[in-house]
């Protein structure tokens, strides 16, 4: 079987939603929890399978922090792992050989990139986008908008919760 029969075969099993705009190129839909869904590419070259992800858009502020707590899960992450693009968005990425693409491993690197997109996303939102987070929690409570989506973000995001500078400053 090729490495792209296995693929397809893989993804029918596990009953995930998937396209296949080219030959060897999969457009992979993982449902998650915290992000409702990374959609995934695998793609069969002539000697690896690359993995790609989106994960989020460049961080709006506190770049230092955004990234370390990125580069810190690096190191404990297997088959994938987080990088950025030429503008700044933050991809998960990885590579295997053609020799690793079996059915146990292509639902493996999929599992990874689902747990490292949905166990991270809500914490790195909070480290690169607090600002805008606020900002929409506000107009959404001035308008009447429902804050379901938003309620993982409760903590800083609510005025109740925030901390706010002394007067003065």
């Amino acid at each position: 079987m090729t490495p792209a029969e296995t693929i397809r075969r893989t993804l029918d099993d596990a009953g995930l939603e998937y396209d296949e705009p080219r030959g060897n190129a999969f457009f992979v839909k993982l449902p998650g929890q915290h992000k409702l869904a990374t959609m995934t590419w695998l793609i069969v070259g002539d000697h690896s399978l690359h993995v790609e992800a989106f994960f989020c858009r460049r961080p709006d502020e506190n770049h230092a922090g955004f990234y370390r707590f990125l580069l810190e899960k690096n190191g404990r992450m297997y088959g994938v792992s987080f990088a950025l693009d030429d503008v700044g968005d933050v991809h998960l990425v990885g590579r295997v050989s053609l020799g690793s693409v079996t059915p146990d491993e292509v639902d493996r690197l999929l599992g990874c990139v689902l747990t490292y997109s949905d166990e991270n996303f809500d914490k790195a939102l909070e480290l690169g986008f607090t600002s805008s987070i606020r900002r929409e929690w506000d107009w959404r409570v001035k308008r009447g908008e429902s804050l379901a989506n938003l309620r993982a973000f409760a903590s800083f995001a609510d005025p109740a919760n925030r901390e706010e500078p002394p007067a003065g400053r």
